[in-house]
């Protein structure tokens, strides 16, 4: 700063006589010189508050700032090389510069440049600093103006200099942010820096600008030229100014201009406040100040703003830095508004939240302070505390709010949630009634509503997060997890409480939080902070099982699952839908999966070791399931799983929400105690669910269409999609799997078997391995004298069956008859047939070295003649009732007419008496005929190999019975 603003023998006057500036009737150049040195005293005492601030060390930063831009020196701070723009206009650095200087360098002089033309024109501090909201936590704010002529790598160079010098605070521990650019470029709006820092660019130009002029602090070069504009004539600013300069009253180039702050548009208000709410969700205290001020501004349009306020206080005399203090004035400015309109809930959190913005704990300072040098902001905090009318107690409690509690955080939580969600719903109407003129954009109101969607809202499973920024940490040294048996209470809830070390003292103990569910509650503690891995625990589990191991081995599966705290989502990933990134799954929390056996001291031992059909009773071992997400929003939820089928409904509910998303599939880590087999139930639930998610949604698309056959306790799921939502039938033996999987499709769904499902029936996985759309594929595996057939159609549907094979070479004979004659049919009524269908394929199950695959057998006997009757069959369907069948045996007739309900015998019996040998040998169906409306309800243009398969089948099995009893 200059030496007559940093003069020792000025003295602060706290009230001087009022300078009057009237343009229409005459000013003096004396009279502006004593306005300007009259702004240079206030500046001189924030600039001295704000250096006391610092600590001894970190005053360097401050001192030495002006002088590294002014003057372009390698072994000073921030050197980029010979052409970086330096000099700073009208500036010589004093005594404490230099001398700050040289301890840093110490053969740094400064070097006479004659008249040489400074590339800069001025450098200030704004914000919080010389005031009463500094704290150590503060950063600091510069505005670095270079003259408007400079040029694009000169300008480079700067932003390259204030990156250095940004590093170089930081090893003082000082986060100093440099903003370079030109007064011109801010007067027409189009400055290179996100000035604020807050990532609102010009839509807060006016309001910026209005913290600026009565916040800032003048380092050096020229002076802000609205300094010289009285307030009343702020309307008519650029007259007043071109009349400074014009008239030669002032030199122009001693001062730097801005612009004024004219009346703020709404749409400023409304482009501000949507940033600071965006800030204030993670960080709400000088949030909540902001937010409030610019509700003030915007509902009481008629008063001047602060700046002007700032402005006409100086020119009226008023140079006492307590009064002008930029949060004592602010605080003044909220606390009349909020008094007209008797709102005092929120005037009482405009009170707190500048309290604790201030970081001053009087209760642990001194009656005649303990800051040294920064006395003055303790006295001036307890005035106003004071004027308040707080107790001690009201101050001790924010004094100590790293002691405060879960209960406590949550209260407030509640206060600061209502402040910041009334914000958010004013915003959002000013949005709608100044959608035209908004500098917010629609989709940025969104991107707000979902960040306060995400920290705040109450949603079903949601882990509420109780300590947005309030305070430092909710740990505890000492929890106790207490089964509600354990007090006495009915239900199988949990209860929390602290520093219980005598089970018995809980009666007298304040329960923290309960729960329905252990997990729940051990999830709620860790993501709020209040557990940890240095924290005591005490479990009391009543008739369960749960212990201080297992609650230990949750907290390091929730440690790496996702690190606390949890960090706030990113402005891309809230204007995106929110989609799950990754669960965690906790198995059988406080639960024995086989406690019937543990309680007499026994284990299963077995040959079969899968999870979810152990033992020879095929026992599923997970018995609850706790589902831990966090999504894109990075909102952590819950969802718990105890009865009916677990496994199958979390499942269900994670491939539901991947359907959604299916190029981001979420990250699955398993987690179960190692009591009762929990490392390999952990293990083979992972491998299910990763096996499952692959085949669904391969290559990020799907879900793919496709059956998922799972084993399990004894049953089997049959997963399958409609769309995008998932469902499963269940069924309870093995023949009601096979009805399921031989229905009918509307298109193709080859059938995946899970790993553990159906081993002991590897023939028949091994078919579904190969099979193929389009396709009438049969297989066979060969058993002495039985074979087992499977026959998988073009949509995938399985029939499978057992037949005697009477002689080896022919026994696939009557089957490719039949299907061969169901293709011919296909192909004569259609133009277009796959090519797939104009053959039927055949394979042989084979075993080798334990594997077992399907090998190709070309068929060429399928032409062959047969032994006995061709019989044929023609179904007729009369109204609702089943279909029934016309036979023909040969050219013998048997119609449904004529026979009714013997149809069947009489055809045996026909069958019967032409055999010659009267030998025993099976009925094989050669054709049969379905009609279209098969199903009552639908006309079936293209009705299903395995339809017919399954009417083929009935009807030989009549028959075939009806001879066996001719003996």
């Amino acid at each position: 700063m200059s030496r007559d603003s940093r003069d020792p023998g000025a003295s602060l006057i706290a009230h001087a006589p009022p300078i009057i500036l009237d343009f229409d009737e005459g000013i003096d150049r004396k009279t502006l010189r004593r306005l300007r040195d009259r702004f240079l005293l206030v500046n001189r005492e924030r600039w001295q508050r704000a250096h006391s601030s610092l600590t001894h060390r970190q005053q360097v930063v401050l001192e030495v700032l002006p002088l590294v831009f002014h003057a372009n020196h390698p072994a000073l701070p921030g050197y980029l090389d010979a052409d970086c723009p330096y000099g700073l206009n009208h500036y010589q650095p004093d005594p404490v510069a230099i001398s700050a200087a040289r301890r840093l360098a110490r053969t740094f002089s400064i070097r006479d440049e004659g008249r040489r033309q400074a590339d800069l024109e001025a450098l200030f501090l704004m914000g919080s600093p010389g005031s009463l909201g500094h704290s150590v936590a503060s950063d600091l704010d510069v505005w670095l103006c270079h003259r408007d002529d400079l040029q694009e790598p000169g300008i480079l160079r700067l932003e390259r200099k204030a990156e250095k010098l940004t590093e170089w605070a930081a090893s003082f521990g000082i986060e100093l942010h440099v903003f370079v650019f030109s007064a011109a470029d801010w007067r027409q709006g189009r400055q290179r820096a996100e000035v604020s820092g807050e990532n609102c660019g010009s839509a807060q130009h006016y309001l910026l600008l209005d913290e600026f002029y009565r916040t800032g602090i003048h380092l050096g070069g020229c002076y802000p030229l609205w300094w010289l504009v009285p307030s009343e004539q702020e309307d008519r600013y650029r007259e007043c100014v071109d009349k400074l300069v014009d008239c030669r009253f002032i030199r122009g180039d001693e001062y730097v201009d801005f612009g004024a702050v004219p009346a703020i548009p709404a749409s400023e208000f409304l482009g501000a406040g949507v940033w600071q709410l965006y800030k204030g969700i993670d960080a709400p205290w000088k949030s909540i100040l902001k937010l409030l001020l610019i509700e003030c501004y915007a509902r009481t349009e008629e008063q001047p703003v602060l700046s002007r306020v700032f402005k006409q206080a100086v020119f009226s005399g008023v140079t006492d830095a307590d009064v002008l203090d930029p949060y004592v004035m602010l605080y003044r400015r909220l606390e009349q508004w909020l008094r007209d309109a008797e709102a005092w809930a929120r005037l009482d959190l405009v009170r707190r939240s500048l309290y604790v913005k201030a970081g001053l704990p009087l209760t642990r300072t001194g009656a005649a302070g303990e800051q040294g040098v920064e006395l003055w902001r303790t006295r001036l905090l307890r005035e106003l505390v004071a004027g308040w009318g707080w107790q001690e107690k009201q101050v001790e409690a924010l004094d100590n709010r790293e002691r405060w509690r879960a209960d406590e955080v949550s209260s407030l939580r509640r206060v600061v949630v209502s402040e910041l969600t009334h914000s958010y719903r004013l915003l959002s109407r000013m949005a709608r009634e100044h959608a035209e003129k908004s500098a917010i954009s629609a989709n940025d109101i969104n991107l707000l509503g979902r960040k306060l969607y995400a920290a705040f809202q109450r949603k079903a499973g949601k882990v509420e997060l109780i300590n947005p920024g309030l305070v430092a940490s909710l740990e505890e040294e000492n929890l106790a997890f207490h089964h509600q048996s354990e007090q006495g209470e009915a239900g199988s809830g949990w209860l929390l409480y602290r520093d219980l070390e005598d089970p018995a003292d809980a009666f007298w103990q304040p329960v923290i939080r309960r729960s329905g569910n252990l997990a729940e509650l051990v999830v709620w503690c860790y993501y709020n902070g209040l557990l940890t891995r240095s924290t005591r625990l005490n479990v009391r589990s009543g008739q369960g099982v749960a212990s201080i191991s297992e609650l230990r081995e949750m907290l390091d599966a929730l440690s790496d699952f996702v690190p606390f705290p949890v960090a706030p989502a990113g402005r891309g990933a809230l204007a995106r839908g929110v989609c799950p990134l990754r669960n965690l799954l906790l198995i059988n929390v406080g639960v024995d999966p086989q406690a019937y056996l543990t309680e007499r001291g026994l284990h299963k031992l077995s040959a079969r070791h899968d999870s979810l059909g152990f033992s020879g009773g095929r026992e599923n071992l997970v018995v609850t399931i706790d589902q831990v997400t966090l999504n894109s929003w990075h909102e952590v939820s819950l969802q718990h799983y105890a009865s009916g089928d677990t496994l199958i409904q979390c499942l269900k509910n994670i491939l539901a929400s991947v359907a959604l998303d299916p190029g981001a599939i979420p990250d699955i880590k398993v987690h179960s105690h190692k009591r009762g087999h929990g490392s390999a139930i952990a293990r083979r639930v992972q491998e299910l669910f990763a096996d499952v998610l692959r085949q669904f949604f391969a290559g990020g698309a799907g879900p793919h269409p496709l059956r998922y056959v799972i084993e399990m306790d004894r049953r089997y799921f049959l997963l399958e999609f409609s769309g995008a939502e998932p469902g499963f039938i269940a069924v309870e033996s093995r023949s009601a799997l096979m009805e399921c999987l031989a229905q009918p499709r509307d298109v193709y769904l080859p059938i995946i078997f899970d790993r553990q499902a159906l081993l002991d029936e590897p023939g028949l996985r091994a078919a579904c391995q190969v099979s193929e759309p389009d396709s009438i594929q049969v297989f066979y595996a060969l058993r002495g004298e039985q074979a087992q057939i499977w026959v998988i159609d073009e949509r995938g549907s399985l029939f499978g069956w057992t037949q005697p094979v009477t002689s080896r070479r022919h026994f696939l004979v009557p089957l490719l008859r039949f299907l061969e004659n169901l293709v011919e049919r296909r192909t004569l009524r259609h133009n277009e047939v796959p090519v797939a269908l104009a053959g039927v394929r055949c394979y042989e199950i084979v075993a080798s070295n334990g594997s077992w695959r399907a090998e190709y057998r070309p068929q060429t006997d399928s032409g062959v003649a047969l032994p006995g009757l061709e019989v044929q069959a023609v179904g007729v369907q009369e109204g609702n009732s089943r279909v029934r069948f016309d036979l023909y045996c040969g050219e013998q007739e048997f119609t449904v007419l004529q026979y009714g309900d013997q149809l069947i015998p009489a055809v045996a019996h026909y069958i019967h008496s032409r055999r010659q040998s009267r030998e025993h040998y099976p009925v094989y169906l050669t054709d049969v005929h379905l009609p279209h409306d098969l199903d009552p309800r639908v006309y079936q243009q293209d009705i299903q190999t395995s339809q017919y398969l399954y009417y083929r089948a009935a009807l030989e099995d009549a028959l075939n019975r009806e001879l066996e009893a001719f003996g």
